[in-house]
């Protein structure tokens, strides 16, 4: 007879102790999930979408939101002492602030807007990693199956060592995956590590630009392997997070509006700070010039366009003046 789930949850989650990771689990991809979506409906320019947050015409980026959420789940678990049930609502907190936070990563590391930019795939790439590390954390993966209170062994630490260094080649061969999974699951880094680096990344170009054929041999392993998992990987991306906009498109209603609201916050914020003393010195120097016309000549003789323009003027009044003291 098949179990309930809530047999299942209780005895791979409750009793292990493993509820407030699998809650900042839940979290994680419920904010991101959430976020992602707010920002494409957003992006579309739906009506029935409440749009972005912009007290006072300022654009307030779901980071800081994350950041708040941070904060708000480490207070809770150093003022709570880790207690239950402080500690699962500590662990829903910091997952949500997690997903807000990576998913403006790329934000972060060029300190520049470049959310729908190719440059802020980093931001998936962030938040895929963590959410991959999280859920094999609360498998039970811990690295090379260490688990506390393991009496610690000599060949062990070197097993470890060595898989560091196999993760750190597996990196520099432009193997970012695999590398990074290597941590968790031993295997990935060694088998990355010995194989072809790609031809655009570091090891590449250290080590192939003396080797003509086994560069020419990692172009076409790029070509026949690598470019079809970067298609696959892009078209999931793009599934979940949608597609970056490319160099040189017309910018969307959402860019737009935030174009206009950013202006007109600068020119309200200008007009209040300078306005009144740029009126000022405008009416300093009209007092000047009126002053200037009226005791002194001008240092420069006026053109003759200039002339018939002031004789018309002063015609002009004379006529008003005249007609002025008929009607009295």
């Amino acid at each position: 007879m098949r179990r309930p789930f809530w047999d299942f949850y209780a005895h791979h989650i409750q009793d292990p102790g493993k509820q407030p990771l699998f809650l900042l689990l839940v979290g994680f991809i419920a904010s991101f999930l959430f976020i992602r979506f707010s920002v494409r409906m957003i992006r579309r320019g739906v009506k029935w979408w409440p749009g972005n947050v912009t007290p006072g015409g300022l654009h307030i980026h779901h980071v800081v939101f994350g950041i708040f959420f941070l904060l708000v789940a480490g207070f809770t678990v150093f003022a709570t002492d880790g207690s239950h049930p402080w500690i699962d609502v500590a662990g829903l907190l910091f997952g949500m602030g997690c997903g807000l936070v990576l998913d403006e990563f790329a934000l972060l590391l060029h300190l520049e807007d470049v959310y729908w930019s190719e440059q802020g795939r980093k931001s998936v790439d962030a938040v895929i990693i963590g959410i991959l590390f999280t859920g094999l954390l609360l498998l039970g993966y811990l690295p090379l199956g260490v688990t506390p209170g393991t009496p610690v062994r000599w060949g062990l630490i070197g097993i470890i060592s060595v898989n560091a260094c196999f993760t750190v080649v597996a990196l520099f061969k432009g193997k970012f995956w695999s590398g990074m999974l290597g941590i968790m699951v031993p295997g990935l880094s060694w088998i990355a590590a010995v194989r072809l680096a790609r031809p655009r990344s570091p090891w590449a170009r250290w080590r192939y630009s003396q080797r003509p054929r086994k560069f020419a041999r990692a172009r076409r392993r790029e070509a026949r392997w690598h470019r079809r998992g970067d298609a696959a990987r892009q078209w999931f991306f793009d599934l979940i997070a949608g597609k970056p906009t490319p160099p040189g498109v017309a910018p969307t209603r959402a860019h737009l509006f935030a174009e206009r609201m950013a202006q007109r916050v600068a020119a309200r914020l200008e007009h209040a700070a300078y306005a009144p003393l740029d009126q000022a010195r405008v009416r300093r120097l009209a007092r000047l010039n009126r002053l200037a016309a009226k005791h002194g000549p001008s240092t420069t003789p006026p053109t003759s366009a200039e002339s018939a323009r002031r004789r018309a003027a002063a015609a002009r009044r004379r006529a008003i003046a005249a007609g002025r003291s008929k009607r009295l």
